[in-house]
């Protein structure tokens, strides 16, 4: 774990914060802003970078899940619930963003030895771990198979996931993403993705296993906490992590090339949607 905590102590972070955006900011501009600040910091154009984001009522899919049998079904039925839908280009499964969802990317530098991938993941788990520690609560990181995305770097407290973490390898920058579920009801996004893969698979049997979502194991961290925390509480504690842990945080939005790239790989993106969704 000290190796995953040095990846968390940087001479300089920059905060990119997103999360108050609105409803306007689209999902597919958060992977093409990741991939972009993972060549810019990479490259050592940008430092360390920390970027909160909020998106409303999206949906957002993994590779896996546009091979599903009836998956333009599934996709009417977000729809139906008012959701709209992407395809993501870092790994995993479906999971749901709405106003009650914090997400947050660490982007960071490869240097010469590079970061083993499970540093990066430990390095999200110490840090969540972290900010909530008053709480008192035990945050284990480990599979919850019955959730959608489910993964080794689940993360829960008494076996119920509150956040999934993906990670995204670029440029020999890395973009360490995970999303936090705030406020509102666990179960009630587990029941929405759910209902996705009810329709999207109809039963069939298929080369990929696609989880079994059962609602009862996903929850909020509000919910696990007993207390209404809100994205700016969880913001603050952010920052006052992200300025213990470095000698400046400065504040700021992409640079002038960074905004050239952007419009690289935000077109990427929007071509890779495409292409799965067509």
């Amino acid at each position: 774990m000290d190796e995953a905590l040095n990846l968390l102590r940087q001479d300089k972070w920059r905060l990119i914060d997103q999360s108050a955006l609105g409803m306007q900011f689209h999902a597919l501009q958060s992977f093409g802003t990741d991939d972009t600040l993972c060549e810019s910091v990479g490259k050592g154009q940008s430092p360390a970078t920390a970027r909160a984001w909020v998106h409303h009522d999206t949906v957002v899919l993994g590779i896996q899940d546009t091979r599903l049998p009836y998956l333009q079904d599934g996709l009417d039925f977000l729809e139906e619930q008012g959701y709209q839908y992407i395809v993501r280009n870092s790994g995993g499964l479906a999971v749901v963003l709405d106003e009650g969802v914090l997400n947050l990317s660490l982007i960071l530098p490869e240097k010469e030895k590079g970061i083993d991938i499970n540093r990066g993941y430990d390095a999200m788990w110490f840090l969540i771990r972290e900010i909530f520690a008053d709480f008192n609560k035990e945050i284990e990181a480990k599979e919850i198979t019955a959730s959608y995305c489910p993964g080794s770097y689940d993360l829960s407290i008494d076996g119920k996931k509150f956040a999934g973490i993906s990670q995204r390898r670029l440029k020999k920058g890395v973009a360490v993403q995970i999303y936090l579920c705030v406020t509102g009801s666990g179960s009630q996004r587990a029941e929405l993705i759910r209902g996705f893969y009810d329709r999207a698979k109809k039963g069939e049997v298929t080369k990929f296993a696609y989880p079994e979502v059962q609602p009862e194991v996903m929850a909020s961290l509000s919910e696990l906490f007993g207390i209404e925390l809100t994205i700016q509480d969880v913001m603050l504690r952010f920052l006052t992590f992200l300025n213990t842990h470095s000698n400046e945080l400065a504040s700021g939005y992409l640079n002038g090339d960074e905004i050239e790239l952007f419009d690289h790989y935000y077109n990427r993106v929007i071509e890779r949607n495409e292409k799965f969704l067509d």
